[in-house]
């Protein structure tokens, strides 16, 4: 079985970001990112928070799937 590309490690999410996988949730919770279109939310945390590309998507695609991981 694929593993989702969202299910990611704490390890590997701060050595691209900086940021622990929560520390993440938390400022897209605060962010209303659920209520927002996932491009704008990727556009976000790249611009804000310069996030590369692809993890800014892994991150906005976890948090929208939060609920069923």
């Amino acid at each position: 079985m694929k593993t989702d590309y969202w299910n990611v490690s704490d390890e590997q999410v701060i050595e691209k970001t900086g940021k622990k996988i929560d520390d993440w949730m938390q400022l897209l919770e605060t962010f209303n990112a659920g209520e927002k279109k996932s491009n704008e939310v990727v556009a976000y945390l790249q611009q804000e928070h310069n996030v590369p590309r692809y993890w800014a998507r892994t991150l906005t695609t976890r948090y929208l799937k939060k609920d069923e991981l």
